[in-house]
């Protein structure tokens, strides 16, 4: 993998930050930063000073003000990374009002939380580098948009291991794909998210995941794993046909119920049907899978291969997963309405998709980062709520012999 470039400013000053500090950590490294803030923002102040005075500090050409330098004063303003000592710029005639760091302001961790805030949103590094000169009137190198965004990196590593609630109800898994840089060329990962419903109906993103393959190997690790954080119990799981999943999930939770998305399979049965036919294909497709009754849906089903015998490449594809269609019905419509498809976190991918188009990541913890701060966006706006109809899923739960015991012995 080639060398990145570098300012050779930055080079130096870190070489300098590891030579005193040596750190062994992350969180050493996070001490270490604050003396990279000083010297940003000593530089962003001589920038503002510049611009206020109308000339740069070294021009020696006739000047359109009498108003000079005036050295220095010292101040102490604090950051997310703690205290940072910095030399605030002064002018003769005391005009210059700071609009970085103003003259009364302590507390500059505005900054740092609006490239956070920026890099969160899928702003590439290019671009926030723009915003803060067009708000400051200063630009931020992208080695320090980088520094700043690695300060989430151990609440990502805390995020990722934290213990899991002891039963999820109901878990969807996904996976939708971005590129990653790798040495000279770009590969394509596939993201993996996990999205649990909770006893209490709230949404719990279990954790996220990067593979370039899928295989049962890898699935039962990611099982065993939220196993050793904690999870003794998942009733269903939603899930698009991925391969591996099922045999892993079924290895780590022997009583697991896995759903294949009846969303999905619609898709992959349209692929063999003419677009001039979607709707009455659709509309057929309806009422099997939403009928009021297995018989029913059974009657629906024959009909539907009747009406459709045109198209044995779509009726195939439900002939092969019709088995996940008539477990729909062993259980209550409150119930069925939420395991049949992984809207649920196809929504939060949704949302990935949004901070992810920017183009390639230099690497995995890149990517990491801006999904983590998206997923603390959602999880902001999830908190308090609980899933629609939560009384009668729990309700319909506890007319089935395999869920009742389980259900009670979580809600004690």
């Amino acid at each position: 993998m080639g060398k990145p470039k570098r300012d050779p400013n930055s080079v130096e000053l870190a070489n300098k930050i590891m030579e005193q500090y040596k750190p062994k950590s992350v969180e050493d490294m996070q001490h270490a930063l604050k003396d990279i803030f000083g010297p940003m923002f000593e530089s962003m102040l001589k920038g503002e000073m510049n611009h206020h005075l109308g000339y740069e500090s070294n021009d020696k050409g006739e000047k359109e003000t009498n108003n000079r330098r005036n050295g220095y004063g010292e101040k102490t303003v604090k950051t997310t990374t703690g205290e940072v000592d910095i030399a605030v710029p002064r002018d003769r005639d005391s005009s210059f009002e700071p609009q970085l760091i103003p003259k009364r302001k302590r507390d500059v961790s505005a900054i740092e939380d609006k490239v956070i805030s920026m890099y969160a949103r899928g702003m590439s590094q290019r671009d926030i580098s723009s915003t803060i000169e067009d708000i400051y009137g200063f630009s931020v190198s992208h080695e320090m948009i980088s520094d700043i965004t690695d300060t989430v990196l151990p609440d990502l590593e805390e995020w990722q291991s934290r213990p899991l609630s002891n039963c999820y109800p109901f878990v969807f898994v996904d996976c939708f794909y971005t590129t990653i840089r790798n040495d000279y060329e770009t590969k394509k990962y596939a993201v993996y998210t996990m999205l649990g419903y909770t006893m209490e109906g709230k949404k719990d993103i279990l954790g996220l995941w990067l593979n370039e393959t899928e295989s049962k190997h890898k699935w039962m690790q990611i099982f065993d794993e939220i196993k050793a954080r904690g999870v003794e119990d998942i009733f269903f799981i939603s899930m698009d046909g991925v391969s591996g999943l099922e045999d892993g999930a079924r290895a780590i939770f022997p009583q697991v119920i896995v759903q294949r998305c009846i969303v999905h399979l619609i898709r992959n049965s349209m692929k063999y049907v003419p677009s001039k036919d979607y709707k009455p294909f659709t509309a057929a497709l309806k009422k099997v899978y939403s009928a009021p009754s297995l018989k029913a849906c059974h009657s629906a089903f024959e009909t539907f291969q009747q009406q459709w015998s045109a198209y044995p490449g779509a009726i195939d594809v439900w002939k092969r997963n019709f088995s996940h269609v008539e477990q729909l019905f062993d259980y209550g419509s409150a119930i069925r309405k939420i395991m049949y498809t992984t809207n649920a976190v196809e929504s939060i991918h949704s949302s990935f998709r949004k901070v992810t188009k920017k183009g390639a990541f230099p690497n995995e913890n890149a990517l990491l980062k801006v999904l983590y701060l998206r997923t603390k966006e959602l999880e902001s706006k999830w908190e308090g709520g609980h899933i629609q109809q939560w009384a009668m899923v729990m309700n319909q739960f506890l007319i089935h012999d395999h869920l009742n015991e389980r259900v009670l012995k979580y809600l004690e």
